[in-house]
């Protein structure tokens, strides 16, 4: 039998899109006008904050977007921020859903992203009911890969780190998490993540 107990799964590039990359701030603020760069200058260092939770959507963008004049709201906007989110592979929402069905294990997810856009899209996708908790970077202020954030991955699940296993799309996310102690798949395709569960007794 497996001695997987806890499964961890990363959201923006294994079940969906990302949340707010350069792609998607292109081509919404591309499409209402905004300087790029002159957004992007201040991206980052309002970015930093507003993924940890320690400050709210409307605040990230009056000190990005709007220290000028804008012929759009913040209420315009954030629609469009939203609908940005997409389905990124079906099949691992598959296997996310087979594996909640099975009972035989807990699943979390361990995601970077800002408190507003992850509530949104929980709820947008349904993915609140295939998961018993959550860690996120804007509910627990840190963001992968620092080593907090796993750690408060393993303290929350109150089973061994060992016992857990993380799925994520990003080479060093991974090896943070094996460097606490819990076991890694780095996600590549939906059938690649079936094959590496099986690899870890986790039938899927």
């Amino acid at each position: 039998m497996s001695s997987i107990r806890t499964i961890f799964w990363d959201i923006g590039g294994v079940l969906l899109t990302n949340g707010w990359d350069r792609h998607q701030r292109a081509r919404v603020l591309g499409g209402l006008g905004v300087d790029l760069p002159d957004y992007e200058s201040r991206h980052e260092a309002a970015n930093f904050y507003w993924e940890r939770g320690l400050s709210s959507a409307r605040t990230f963008f009056d000190q990005t977007l709007f220290v000028h004049p804008r012929s759009f709201t913040f209420e315009d906007l954030w629609p469009r921020v939203c609908a940005e989110s997409a389905i990124l592979h079906p099949g691992s929402f598959e296997i996310l859903k087979s594996l909640k069905d099975s009972g035989r294990y807990r699943q979390a997810t361990l995601n970077n992203e800002s408190r507003e856009l992850n509530d949104h899209r929980l709820d947008a996708f349904a993915l609140r009911p295939c998961f018993d908790y959550f860690i996120c970077s804007g509910y627990v202020h840190v963001m992968k890969p620092h080593p907090d954030i796993y750690r408060a991955a393993v303290e929350i699940s109150g089973l061994p780190a060992q016992s857990a296993l993380f799925i994520d799309d990003k080479q060093e996310n991974c090896e943070a998490a094996v460097a606490l102690g819990m076991r890694a798949i780095r996600f590549d395709s939906s059938e690649q993540l079936r094959t590496s569960l099986a690899d870890y007794g986790v039938a899927a």
